[in-house]
């Protein structure tokens, strides 16, 4: 069904360009540096090689959760207790999870599908804590010509990422559109394959009265083993009216991690 989508020959990059200054959920970080391994004080190469080869290489000390990310079902649970009725006392150790890591992810592909709520609401960027109900999925979908199957991709185009990073970048990081408690269990009833949005946490903050921070994280993860797609580059999609996909989705396969960084992609 995904490959029957690919009709115009289009693709079009998901993940966001990471930069080393960009802010990210506290106290996550990173650091990158580019150096010349003994290649110092002038050292040449031609001795080791046998012709004058120069080299750069680069070093990085980052936390994986930074900009466009994969959440894998080990990142997140309630009281002790993660996905499959894992205790995290019993899996999750400091040199990697002995669960759920991220190299166990297989390759995601399958049937995208984008729901434009700036679209929606009438705006070109919702606003931070700005919830996504139940209904105005129900209605978004609709109006738009989406159906969301068993196994979809669901991604939520908000305009927020598109409107913030980069002009106020403490802005973006201090809140966000994004669905709602309830409506987190009714895409989980779905049964879709993966939720996302192009926010750096895909549910409202601070939360709608009444719900709890986060806790969209507690059902798509911890209750029914649905991974988390974070900071889309949905706005290419929105602008042109791309409402379905072929989604694919290899991630690096880094043993006993629990997110990382990806750049999936989106074919028409």
């Amino acid at each position: 069904m995904a490959a029957e989508l690919v009709k115009q020959g289009e693709i079009h990059p998901l993940g966001i360009v990471i930069d080393p200054n960009m802010p990210a959920f506290p106290p996550r970080s990173m650091m990158l540096q580019i150096v010349q391994p003994n290649q110092q004080y002038g050292r040449k190469l031609d001795q080791d090689f046998g012709w004058p080869m120069v080299y750069n290489d680069d070093v990085a000390q980052l936390w994986l959760g930074i900009g466009p990310q994969l959440d894998g079902l080990g990142h997140l649970g309630e009281g002790d207790v993660f996905y499959n009725c894992n205790h995290g006392s019993d899996f999750a150790a400091v040199a990697g999870l002995r669960k759920m890591g991220i190299h166990g992810v297989p390759p995601l592909v399958g049937r995208g599908v984008l729901i434009d709520m700036a679209e929606h609401f009438g705006v070109e960027t919702m606003a931070a804590g700005q919830g996504i109900t139940l209904d105005d999925i129900k209605a978004a979908a609709q109006a738009q010509g989406v159906e969301i199957r068993e196994g979809d991709v669901v991604l939520f185009h908000t305009g927020w990422t598109d409107a913030k990073l980069e002009s106020d970048p403490a802005t973006w990081v201090s809140g966000e559109p994004g669905v709602t408690n309830e409506a987190a269990v009714y895409l989980a009833s779905l049964n879709v394959m993966a939720v996302g949005a192009d926010t750096w946490g895909v549910e409202a903050v601070p939360p709608v009265a009444g719900d709890k921070v986060f806790y969209g994280h507690v059902t798509f993860l911890k209750d029914n083993g649905i991974y988390i797609l974070e900071t889309m580059n949905t706005g290419r999609l929105a602008a042109e009216g791309v409402t379905e996909f072929m989604f694919v989705l290899g991630q690096a396969r880094l043993k006993g991690a629990v997110q990382m960084m990806i750049n999936p992609v989106a074919l028409w």
